[in-house]
């Protein structure tokens, strides 16, 4: 959220912003998107998830609906095209459009493209899609995770990354030295219990 105020040299606070998928970074999102001010809506497709969302104290709605109302948009769903051309066409005037999900595959830029008169660069980090009705909507790092590619972006912080690379270890300490076959698949990281004498 910080990287996208920067980059748009913008407040969060009073914006709609709509956080698409409540994983665990949409989560993170949506939660540092209210801290900094901002009216939170969040589009989920699983019903569990959205619910949690609503509990959590978010608006939840669909993203037909989200894309007419929505300030800011920020993609964290690991889908492809999650923000396509109909979501595009519901957009307000100078809605900001970002992706903090996987690679560059959740906006479909391409369809911004073909919709546009005009494309320009505000400034470093931002297209600017000039629609046929007057609108412009404006696309941060081209669609690819804002966090780690915009020009003011500066990655995950060390703990995250500690946390990451701590994690890997036991799974594959799991596999490799404790011989524990797994079929193909996701599986959770196993738990690990502290002995009787706390060592």
């Amino acid at each position: 959220m910080t990287n996208i105020a920067i980059t748009t040299n913008s407040i969060i606070s009073g914006k709609d912003v709509v956080v698409c998928g409540y994983g665990y970074c949409g989560r993170g999102i949506a939660r540092k998107a209210r801290g900094m001010g901002g009216q939170t809506i969040v589009t989920e497709v699983d019903p569990r998830k959205a619910l949690q969302a609503h509990m959590d104290g978010h608006r939840v709605m669909e993203i037909a609906e989200a894309s007419k109302v929505g300030d800011l948009f920020i993609s964290a769903t690991g889908s492809r095209n999650a923000l396509r051309m109909e979501h595009f066409e519901r957009m307000k005037d100078s809605a900001i459009i970002a992706n903090s999900g996987h690679f560059d595959v959740e906006i479909d830029s391409n369809a911004l493209e073909s919709m546009a008169d005009d494309v320009t660069t505000p400034k470093e980090g931002i297209t600017r899609y000039h629609m046929p009705d007057g609108r412009r909507l404006n696309l941060l790092a081209d669609g690819r995770l804002v966090n780690l590619t915009g020009p003011h972006s500066q990655g995950h912080p060390a703990e995250v990354m500690d946390t990451t690379f701590a994690m890997m270890f036991v799974a594959a300490y799991e596999m490799l030295a404790e011989g524990v076959e797994r079929e193909p698949g996701l599986h959770s990281i196993p738990d690990r219990r502290v002995g009787t004498s706390g060592q």
